[in-house]
């Protein structure tokens, strides 16, 4: 097997929730070296687990690495629809994965953490007061500020192929640090989802997974981080046309 768009989203998408989701659980979770270290461990996490999927996909699928990314993308032409499917499946394919390998190194401190919002939250999104309208807002906006952002990345000599990170270590810094500010000024309502993949493929390892005294999955809230990412691509990439037209 050699690595191609499909392998390059999948993979780079597992390693962003494998350390992405693997931080929420070394600081969430009973009697792990980095119990109760704090939100800025968790954006810390997030923005280099985001530069480690860029490095790995950026070369060969221009690292979407999320579905929001790919219709933000496609709504302002600068990626084919059609090959849009073929991009969801392999990054809610990497999500779960990548949930899975979480699982697998955090198996004995689940076993041990009594709380099951705590188990959740290794997983998937929830938010900080549940308010429909103001929690969907809250993913609409950021995943706004994540897409029009990425559209001012780009370089056009790259092509419709590739997204605006750049190839290689130094085009992911950007991301990675755009995705650090999100999570710090805008991540404290929701958990900062601004992913569709992100939190339904790990939702759905969370109800699949054999983890002991879990709880719900909360699969009433799991439609906000699917939806609210999705209007705020659409959004972003309306006003990047219209601003550039």
């Amino acid at each position: 097997m050699y690595m191609n768009e499909f392998t390059a989203e999948l993979i780079g998408t597992m390693f962003v929730i494998l350390l992405g989701n693997g931080v929420v659980a070394n600081v969430v979770l009973s009697g792990t070296k980095g119990n109760n270290s704090g939100w800025i461990v968790i954006t810390t996490g997030w923005a280099l687990g985001v530069f480690a999927g860029v490095v790995i996909a950026g070369p060969y699928s221009g690292a979407h690495l999320n579905p929001a990314v790919t219709i933000g993308l496609a709504i302002a032409g600068k990626f084919a629809w059609a090959k849009a499917p073929m991009f969801f499946l392999a990054q809610f394919l990497g999500a779960m994965l990548g949930a899975l390998l979480v699982w697998l190194i955090y198996k004995d401190h689940l076993k041990v953490t009594n709380d099951p919002d705590c188990k959740a939250a290794v997983f998937c999104t929830s938010p900080a007061i549940k308010n429909t309208l103001s929690n969907l807002l809250s993913e609409v906006i950021g995943t706004f500020v994540l897409i029009f952002v990425i559209f001012y990345f780009t370089n056009p000599e790259m092509g419709v192929e590739k997204t605006p990170f750049g190839l290689g270590s130094l085009g992911a810094l950007p991301v990675a640090f755009l995705v650090w500010g999100i999570g710090l000024s805008l991540g404290g309502t929701t958990g900062y989802a601004i992913n569709p993949a992100r939190d339904l493929g790990p939702r759905i390892m969370h109800y699949l997974l054999p983890i002991p005294e879990k709880g719900s999955g909360k699969w009433n809230y799991a439609w906000i981080p699917v939806v609210g990412p999705i209007i705020g691509a659409a959004i972003a990439a309306c006003l990047f046309l219209l601003l550039k037209a």
